[in-house]
């Protein structure tokens, strides 16, 4: 049976992989791959995947490892969901799912203080009003004095 799987290579500290279709009862390290499909530096975070490759091998029946089928998906040569690489205790974290989930709560956050100061602002002119209504009502109108002129008074004090 055929598997498709990591073969690490590169120095100590420093290690790169080869994605390899060997038998599964070969050791990977030994060095007795059927092909070689494509390479994954993980320090860089690049995976290369000849997809003419893969795809004619998968439709051979070879059976890829967990995280080799995993950079499949993420590479779009296969269709579904990821497997879990990981040991049974540790789920698969779906770091889209985290990040939209975050960006939604982080919107309607802002959405909310902004429905928020709206009301304040709302609230503010309302009691302003109501303040000046009472202004206008406490304070009647008061006729102001007519001036009276220096000619008026002394045509007042003529007539007296």
């Amino acid at each position: 049976m055929l598997k498709m799987r990591l073969q690490r290579i590169g120095r100590k500290n420093s290690p790169s992989y080869r994605v390899v279709v060997t038998d599964s009862r070969n050791a990977v390290s030994r060095g007795r791959n059927v092909d070689h499909i494509g390479s994954y530096d993980p320090k860089l975070g690049r995976v290369i995947i000849d997809k003419d490759k893969a795809t004619h091998w998968l439709g051979h029946g070879v059976q890829p490892s967990d995280t080799v089928y995993n950079m499949l998906v993420a590479q779009g040569i296969v269709e579904g969901r990821k497997k879990n690489a990981l040991p049974k205790k540790s789920p698969i974290i779906d770091e889209a799912k985290i990040k939209a989930e975050a960006e939604a709560k982080a919107k309607a956050e802002a959405d909310a203080i902004k429905a928020r100061e709206e009301a304040e602002a709302a609230a503010k002119e309302a009691e302003e009003a109501a303040k000046a209504a009472a202004e206008a009502e406490a304070t009647p109108e008061v006729a102001p004095e007519p001036e009276v002129t220096a000619t008026e008074e002394k045509a007042e004090e003529v007539a007296a």
